[in-house]
Order: C-alpha cells, then sequence, then structure tokens
C-alpha cells in the first residue's frame, strides 16, 4: 500500500495550495479518504473526508467554505484545494485511506508520509 501526497510548500497568508494523493496497492475506489493535519505541538486533526462515491463530504470546523476536497476513482487520486490559507493552516498534511466512512480512526487504515505546508508572509 502507498500513499503519496504532494503539493505542500510556502504560501503567503491569503494565498492557495493544491495538494495531491496518489494511492495505490489497496481498492482506492471503494475507500473513504481523508486528509487530517497536524501542526507542532497540537493533536491531529481531521481536514475533510469523501466516502468512495463523492456523494458524502465532511469538513472539519477551521476550514470550512475554504477547503474542498475531491478525488479521481479513475485516477487513483485524492485532492485537496486549499483556498484563503491562514498562518493556523501551517501543519503536515496526511492522505488517510478507510475501508468506511467514518468518524474515527481505524487500526486497519492507511497513511502517507505527509507533506508540509507553511503559511507565512
Amino acid at each position: 500500500v502507498q500513499l503519496v501526497e504532494s503539493g505542500g510548500g510556502l504560501v503567503q497568508p491569503g494565498g492557495s495550495l493544491r495538494l495531491s494523493c496518489a494511492a495505490s496497492g489497496f481498492p482506492f475506489s471503494r475507500s473513504a479518504m481523508s486528509w487530517f493535519r497536524q501542526a507542532p505541538g497540537k493533536a491531529r486533526e481531521l481536514v475533510a473526508r469523501i466516502d468512495y462515491t463523492s456523494t458524502k463530504v465532511k469538513y472539519g470546523d477551521s476550514v470550512k467554505g475554504r477547503f474542498t476536497i475531491s478525488r479521481d476513482n479513475a485516477k487513483n487520486t485524492l485532492s485537496l484545494q486549499m483556498n484563503s490559507l491562514k498562518s493556523e493552516d501551517t501543519a503536515v498534511y496526511y492522505c488517510y485511506g478507510d475501508h468506511a466512512f467514518r468518524d474515527w480512526v481505524a487500526p486497519d487504515a492507511y497513511w502517507g508520509q505527509g507533506t508540509q505546508v507553511i503559511v507565512s508572509s
């Protein structure tokens, strides 16, 4: 199983970034996918989650209206469009794959290595 994130980097406040996650080795098209993030000294938090048909989506309260999660099952790719970025969005962002759309982290789920996003002027 591989989840490889890309697209992180340094961006100014108010700017945009698009993260991607390339998945392989598991049934991506039948898996719920999520983005989590973890800032230094803070707990990991859910950013966004999408079910395998893209009909059910959930966002963390802090990113609602600014971030958009999407997926392309034909390309086994998960994306996160991040707009109006704030300094508090600075974190390592992780791609996460699960067998179900659920509100807890499953022990048998899949994680990427993470990509760093820094929002700073």
